[in-house]
């Protein structure tokens, strides 16, 4: 047999993770805007006694810690694309670093909550006309940083957020910094006007119970992908419709299953007293958008349909 015949059967698995995404530079820049406020909130909290301030910087430094594995992810995948010990190329790489930053975030959670109940229970001295300005300062920040992640202008469906769990763990991040920042704001708002100092660790422990819940989520919808959980059912239901309304076809098995933000690879097994070349039910399904590698077995059964 010629190379040449060989080699028109291979095709790419790097399923356009070569391609630099939008949602790379978006994730540096608002990387190097939160490294500068964590440094600025931190030690302010520190030295005006807010807890609530100083929650929001130390969780402000998980951020950046979280963005810059987030920056590092879109680089290691659009460098790797085409490293053939990736079986189905680096689209993964997304969902592993979400699923990283949302440990971060959980644990960051828990760090808020055991400092704000120490401070609930031993109250400190709040120097608030110094802390409000620095709060304000970080939710601005935050609000920037948002604007330059957004959701509404990228059409292109390799960096949809509801897939790309990369870009979704940055917006996450960036959002529970805006949240704390605004319950900073009100914790120390209310103390300055009405003495009620209780407020700021109370504030501080109702950040962390809604980081945790987001922290939760984004575990979950990353993890699945990392296992291999089968796509949505409304694609799979799809994928059987097509096959299955063809002659006497009928699937004896279907696995679907996330390779990249909105990509999937699909293995499936055609039962038929009518077999046809394998290229004819990939042809299918080529009009499915995001099923980019397709693996077919043909079996005959003769006399049943």
């Amino acid at each position: 047999m010629h190379t040449e015949s060989i080699d028109h059967w291979k095709h790419d698995h790097s399923f356009g993770q070569h391609r630099r995404k939008k949602g790379e530079s978006r994730t540096l820049a608002v990387t190097a805007v939160t490294a500068a406020m964590m440094v600025i909130e931190i030690a302010a909290g520190l030295a005006f006694g807010s807890m609530a301030l100083l929650a929001d910087g130390l969780h402000m430094a998980s951020h950046a810690a979280a963005l810059g594995i987030a920056a590092l992810a879109y680089y290691f995948a659009r460098r790797h694309a085409g490293d053939e010990r990736f079986s189905f190329g680096t689209g993964k790489m997304s969902s592993l670093a979400g699923f990283a930053s949302a440990v971060i975030l959980g644990i960051v959670a828990l760090t808020m909550a055991w400092d704000s109940a120490a401070h609930l229970i031993a109250p400190v001295r709040i120097d608030y006309d110094k802390a409000l300005p620095i709060a304000a300062a970080g939710l601005a920040v935050n609000a920037i940083s948002l604007a330059i992640l957004g959701f509404k202008d990228d059409h292109d469906s390799h960096d949809h957020h509801e897939h790309d769990h990369n870009l979704l763990s940055a917006y996450l991040h960036v959002a529970a910094d805006a949240v704390t920042s605004v319950l900073a704001i009100v914790a120390l708002a209310a103390g300055k006007r009405y003495g009620f100092a209780w407020l700021d660790p109370v504030m501080g422990l109702v950040g962390a119970a809604l980081v945790t819940h987001w922290a939760v989520g984004l575990i979950r919808a990353s993890g699945a992908v990392l296992l291999d959980l089968q796509a949505p059912q409304a694609l799979r239901f799809r994928i059987r419709a097509a096959i299955e309304r063809d002659s006497d076809c009928r699937l004896a098995d279907l696995h679907v299953w996330s390779v990249g933000p909105s990509v999937y690879a699909a293995s499936i097994a055609v039962v038929t007293s009518d077999p046809k070349p394998a290229d004819h039910y990939r042809g299918l399904l080529s009009h499915e958008a995001g099923l980019a590698h397709t693996t077919v077995e043909v079996h005959r059964c003769a006399g049943h349909a």
